[in-house]
């Protein structure tokens, strides 16, 4: 395939593509650096073996799988020219977004009621590991909910049509990265150390 042909509109949209997927590699190997310190340090003494995360994490990655078959919903919506069902839709994967973030937070909240915390005397490496994949995490589908409410708006202004709804495939595309993300984060919390 040539990149190099095409209309303007087409190369753009090429563009900004790979620039998303840049972005989502970057953030890949981010990721994978803190996974692969968590696996280093595992090794350490003071390595509790035991911690049970809390149900919240459960709980959110439900909500956040269930968020992004919505957002596949209001694409195909906006795809089949259905406008309205489109921005229902989207209003639904923002609720969604909004409810992961809250059940994050009680998930902290979970951790700390049991005497775990991000440092001082009753932390622990492990328990600033899962504070810290968990925070980088949040702090990205914080961009994900604002980059979302960017599509709502675009949609609400009638921006997106049948044959022109870049903007919904770019974001959808990053928020499907972070549901993968913290369905593999959390299995990987689960199941390692």
């Amino acid at each position: 395939m040539d990149l190099t042909r095409g209309t303007g509109k087409e190369k753009n949209a090429r563009a900004k593509k790979m620039m998303l997927w840049f972005g989502i590699v970057s953030l890949l190997m981010g990721f994978a650096g803190w996974t692969s310190a968590y696996i280093v340090s595992s090794s350490r003494e003071d390595w509790i073996s035991d911690l049970h995360l809390p149900s919240s994490f459960l709980i959110s990655a439900a909500i956040i799988i269930v968020s992004s078959l919505a957002y596949i919903m209001a694409k195909n919506a906006i795809k089949k020219g259905d406008s309205k069902m489109g921005t229902s839709w989207l209003l639904v994967t923002l609720g969604l977004g909004v409810a992961f973030v809250i059940f994050q937070f009680n998930g902290f909240s979970q951790m700390i009621a049991t005497g775990y915390y991000f440092t001082g005397p009753t932390s622990n490496i492990k328990l600033s590991y899962v504070f810290l994949i968990a925070m980088v995490h949040i702090v990205h589908v914080a961009v994900g909910i604002i980059t979302l409410l960017v599509v709502i708006y675009n949609q609400i202004k009638g921006k997106y049509t049948p044959q022109d709804y870049l903007g919904v495939e770019l974001g959808s595309t990053f928020w499907h990265f972070l549901d993968l993300l913290w369905v593999y984060l959390l299995a990987f919390m689960y199941f390692v150390g």
